[in-house]
This record gives structure tokens, C-alpha cells and sequence, in this order.
């Protein structure tokens, strides 16, 4: 077993952690060891504790296993505390330390099995991810933060252990409530001051704080080939100027990403293209040819599966969006047509005859056309598979006065349209109108959909 010593970076957040506080975050960016620290605290507070009760939560069930249960908790355990015996129940989902500690692991996207997370009571409590949690669901797990233990220490007078509640996150907005709470001291409904603001730590790690234990080419080749908006979070660990007529919210694409490749049936797939109207393959100042494939599970819900936008001419977009019809069994391409029907038609037709193909036609201004898509991103019915962060950039341009991103959004204007084509009930503005939308992907409510048109 390996020497394990934490950084500098690293003693100072374990001290934190330890602090009277009652709610402590560590923020920041991605592979700073926040996790790491976070989990470790709680494994020695179970250990600290004989039959204490323990924790950690993230909104999405599938996410807590592949992330904390299959990586950070074992990697804990035989860095910090070798030898220590443990088991861990894959039925009910907790580690029974070898002192009747319990450390509970939960999600909070599947009613019945909160409901079994929640039944009992915690001692401690870590919201991994917590950006992805919204606030209401923050409060009612802090409900079950009510288990009374003592710490029995050889040569110490027994004391009760202090309730805690730990949280962990890439920093999101300032419009999300850890920002409010941790950073303004107020309460994100009532903007009031909190009563004990005392009680409220936070500690801000990055990468470079880690960068002894991380490969060497992560922060500067990985990180450093993110987007500017994705470094300040993922590199820098900053908070992003919120924008309160944004469309797409970045807590939502977060709390809906599928990030462990676990995917249903898709029923429907189709590919997207938003073409720039150019054919000067050399000219380097035309716009992008926007390229999404996106799919509609038997679960409902669409997926965005691959972002394939090209600069380049139409001999090389029409092979593109061909071969990603072909790769993925499509059923269809659509394209937006404001540039030239019979040309985008012809382009494709060259590239894979007798593809099926639609035309679309943008008669609205691209924020309308948008604007029905953000609800279904905010109730998980719109998902990315991964990270696009170029396509995430563009959406986060969206907003109800208009896009405010730089240049012209072809990733998110094909979003749109393979989105529009999978969910076919809320293009029409007569049927929004009238109320009588049915957003089902059914042949039902396709068919609803084209009475309405």
C-alpha cells in the first residue's frame, strides 16, 4: 500500500472540515480532491462514532454508485484506512463498518428508494454534487440530519458527536442557492440573512492545488482545451455571472447528464443539420454547419448523443451527417432550409441517395423556437449524454431577450431542431394557444401534433 499524505491545499480543507461549522463546502474545480476529503471526513466520523449513521446523497441514484460506491469510497477506505474491514449491502446500498457504523448511499431521482435513504435518521450527511440538487430537496434531506451518538475515546470525557452536513460541487452560477447560502450568508427564497451565518463554511479548491496527484498532461492539454466558460468552472473553480433570462440553466443540463454511458432503446433517432448557407470550403470566416444526432428513448425522454458540427463545405457536411446516419440507424435527417432547400436536399441526396430527409423552415426568431425546449431540459426530459461544451456554450447564450453568445449558435439551432422533431407537440403555436398540447412522443401525440399545424 502506497504512502498517502494530503497536499497543503489539502490539510487546509481537512481542518475546515473538522471546525465547529455545521455546514462546510468544498468548491471548486474539477479533480481538486473535494470528494476525496469529503467522503474521508465522514469515514472518520464512522469511525470516531460505534453505530453512528451516515449519508451521502446526489440527485441521481446511478450517479452516487458509479462515482462514490465503485470509486471514492473504496479509494478512501484503502488509502486512509487500511486493513479496516467493511461490507458493503448492494440491496438496500450502505457500508456496515466493522463497528456498526452505516454509511448509507442514496439518490434522489427514484421515489422509492429515497424513501428507504430517508426513512432513517444521520448523524452526518454529504450532498455530492450539490449543484445539481435543487434547494427544497436540500431541505428535506437536512429533515432526517437527527441521529444522536457518542464519541467514546479512550482518555477523553464522552461527547456527543455535532450533527454535520457536508456539500461538494463544481461551482455553478450565482443565482444557484450554494452561492447565496455560502458565499451572501441569505436564504435563496427570502433573501433574508441566515440566523447563524457562523454556521456556514466554505473552501475553494482547484486542480493546480492537486496537481501531484493528477497526470501530467490533465490540466494543461485536458483543462486547458476547454471553452473559456468551462475552464473558469472546471479549471479555475469560479462562479459564473448568472443571468436570470437564461433558458437553459446550467444546474439543469448538469442535474439530467448521463455520464455512466447507461442509455435505453432509442425508439427514434434523427440527425440535425443547420446549414450556413456558404459553399467556400477555404474561407475561414464562414459559420459553423451545425450537426446533432439526437435520439428518443422507450423511457421518453431525448438524448442528445453526438455533436458533429463542421466548418467545412457541403462535399464534406453531407458526408458527415451521412455517415452519422449510418453509424446510428437513424430514421431521418432534417435540415433548416432558410439557406436553400433544394440545396441542403441535394447535398444529402449526393452524399447517401434516398436518405430520408425533412425540411424545416425557421419562420420564428431562434429564442421562440428555443423557448419551449427549456422546460423539457429542466424536467429531465432532454438529456446530454456527456458533456458538449461548445453546444452547452451556445445554449447558455439563450436567453428571453434574445441570444447575447458570441457569433451564430448552428450547434444549438440544430439542437433545436432535433429536439422539435422528437417532442413534435410543442412547435405548434396554435395548440400551445388553445392548450390542447399533448407532450408525449406518441404516435398519439404526433398526430395531435400535425392536426394542430
Amino acid at each position: 500500500m502506497p504512502d498517502f499524505r494530503l497536499t497543503a491545499k489539502q490539510e487546509q480543507a481537512n481542518e475546515i472540515l473538522a471546525s465547529p461549522a455545521s455546514d462546510i463546502m468544498l468548491y471548486g474545480g474539477s479533480r481538486s480532491g473535494k470528494t476525496f476529503l469529503t467522503v474521508r471526513a465522514i469515514a472518520v466520523r464512522a469511525v470516531k462514532a460505534p453505530g453512528s449513521r451516515h449519508a451521502m446523497l446526489r440527485f441521481r441514484f446511478n450517479a452516487i454508485v458509479s462515482s462514490i460506491v465503485m470509486d471514492t469510497f473504496p479509494k478512501v477506505m484503502g488509502l486512509c484506512f487500511p486493513g479496516m474491514k467493511y461490507e458493503v449491502n448492494r440491496s438496500l446500498w450502505y457500508a456496515q463498518l466493522w463497528n456498526d457504523s452505516q454509511i448509507w448511499f442514496g439518490g434522489l431521482d427514484d421515489k422509492e428508494r429515497t424513501e428507504k435513504v430517508l426513512g432513517n435518521e444521520y448523524v452526518t450527511l454529504l450532498l455530492n454534487e450539490c449543484s445539481q440538487i435543487p434547494w427544497a430537496g436540500r431541505n428535506l434531506i437536512k429533515t432526517r440530519l437527527a441521529q444522536k451518538v457518542m464519541v467514546n475515546v479512550e482518555g477523553i470525557e464522552p461527547y456527543e458527536l455535532p450533527l454535520k452536513t457536508y456539500y461538494d460541487e463544481n461551482p455553478p452560477d450565482k443565482g444557484h442557492w450554494t452561492y447565496k447560502v455560502f458565499e451572501l450568508k441569505v436564504d435563496p427564497e427570502t433573501r433574508e440573512p441566515l440566523p447563524y451565518p457562523e454556521q456556514y463554511k466554505s473552501f475553494r479548491m482547484n486542480p493546480a492545488d492537486n496537481a501531484e496527484n493528477l497526470p501530467t498532461d490533465y490540466i494543461g492539454k485536458v483543462l486547458g482545451g476547454m471553452s473559456a466558460r468551462m475552464r473558469r468552472r472546471f479549471e479555475h473553480g469560479e462562479y459564473r455571472e448568472a443571468n436570470p433570462s437564461a433558458l437553459f440553466a446550467e444546474s439543469d443540463l448538469d442535474r439530467w447528464r448521463v455520464m455512466d454511458g447507461k442509455l435505453p432503446d432509442m425508439q427514434r433517432i434523427v440527425i440535425a443539420v443547420d446549414p450556413s448557407g456558404s459553399d467556400d470550403v477555404d474561407n475561414a470566416d464562414n459559420d459553423a454547419i451545425g450537426i446533432i444526432v439526437a435520439g428518443l428513448g422507450t423511457d421518453g425522454n431525448g438524448y442528445v448523443l453526438e455533436d458533429l458540427t463542421v466548418k467545412a463545405g457541403p462535399g464534406t457536411w453531407g458526408k458527415v451527417a451521412t455517415n452519422a446516419f449510418d453509424r446510428h440507424g437513424a430514421d431521418l435527417i432534417v435540415a433548416e432550409i432558410n439557406f436553400g432547400g433544394a440545396m441542403v436536399k441535394a447535398v444529402i441526396q449526393t452524399a447517401r441517395p434516398r436518405t430520408p430527409y425533412k425540411e424545416v423552415k425557421a419562420s420564428r426568431g431562434k429564442v421562440v423556437r428555443a423557448e419551449p425546449l427549456s422546460s423539457l431540459v429542466e424536467q429531465g426530459k432532454i438529456r446530454l449524454v456527456g458533456y458538449f461544451q461548445f453546444l452547452e456554450d451556445e445554449l447558455s447564450g439563450f436567453s428571453t431577450n434574445g441570444y447575447t453568445g458570441a457569433g451564430s449558435p448552428n450547434r444549438a439551432d440544430a439542437f433545436v431542431w432535433a429536439m422539435s422533431e422528437l417532442f413534435p407537440g410543442i412547435v405548434s403555436d396554435r395548440a400551445k394557444r388553445k392548450g390542447k398540447i399533448d407532450m408525449s412522443p406518441t404516435p398519439s401525440g404526433m398526430a395531435q401534433a400535425e392536426a394542430w399545424r
